[in-house]
């Protein structure tokens, strides 16, 4: 673990440089340890794949002081996953998946198998970022790697599903965005006047599920259902 100062009011503690549910799981330990102490000094914390950014008040805590308390958490151990999963419904439909025939072409594969293995893995949720509720995940298959677009869509609706590299997500909002769109789920994912705004949280363990087009305009027309957690 390396800590080292990011800001003059921040801190980041530096779990390793690789992506890894071993080292995510020390992050979130840290993580809910600092949020269990309710410590008015701490103004936010941002986990990420493999580091913890702390946001705290100057004028209430130092550096040193923070490090020796982190120092002092770190022996918590690690934090588990547990047995629930988050459950994303996915309409592959080629109206929501506009660039699902070319992950399938650059895959060698069929758009079936794409579809089977999108909705194979089940995905950790390392962290929110880039607009509110954008979950990163970690576990797409190796065939799906494909290179995010070379010219960004303007537009994309929130609710859409797309890979770029080693990595697939939903959109959360409508914004512009250069993932390659292979589906969408009909799910609102941020609700800003809920009081949990993301359905996805750092740490969740999360699959998708392949619906049909009117099951996905029957959720749609319901205004989505909430996720499901479902023994694994």
């Amino acid at each position: 673990m390396k800590i080292v100062p990011a800001s003059d009011s921040s801190l980041l503690v530096v779990f390793g440089d690789t992506i890894s549910a071993a080292l995510h799981r020390q992050v979130m330990a840290l993580f809910h340890a600092l949020q269990a102490k309710r410590d008015p000094s701490i103004r936010n914390l941002h986990p990420g794949y493999a580091s913890l950014l702390i946001d705290f008040d100057p004028l209430r805590v130092t550096h040193d002081e923070l490090t020796a308390l982190v120092q002092r958490l770190e022996s918590a151990g690690t934090a588990s996953t547990g047995d629930s999963v988050v459950v994303i419904p996915v309409c592959y439909h080629s109206e929501f998946g506009s660039d699902l025939a070319d992950v399938a072409a650059h895959a060698g594969l069929s758009v079936e198998e794409v579809i089977r293995l999108h909705t194979s893995p089940t995905y950790l949720v390392y962290f929110l970022g880039f607009t509110p509720g954008f979950a990163y995940l970690g576990g797409l298959p190796e065939p799906l790697h494909t290179a995010r677009l070379a010219t960004p869509r303007i537009s994309v609706a929130a609710g859409s599903v797309g890979i770029a590299g080693s990595q697939t997500r939903i959109y959360p909002v409508d914004s512009p965005g250069g993932w390659r769109l292979i589906g969408r789920t009909p799910l609102r994912m941020f609700d800003s006047e809920a009081s949990t705004p993301a359905r996805l949280q750092p740490g969740d363990r999360m699959s998708f599920v392949p619906i049909e087009r009117e099951t996905f305009e029957t959720l749609q027309r319901c205004g989505g259902i909430p996720s499901a957690r479902l023994d694994s």
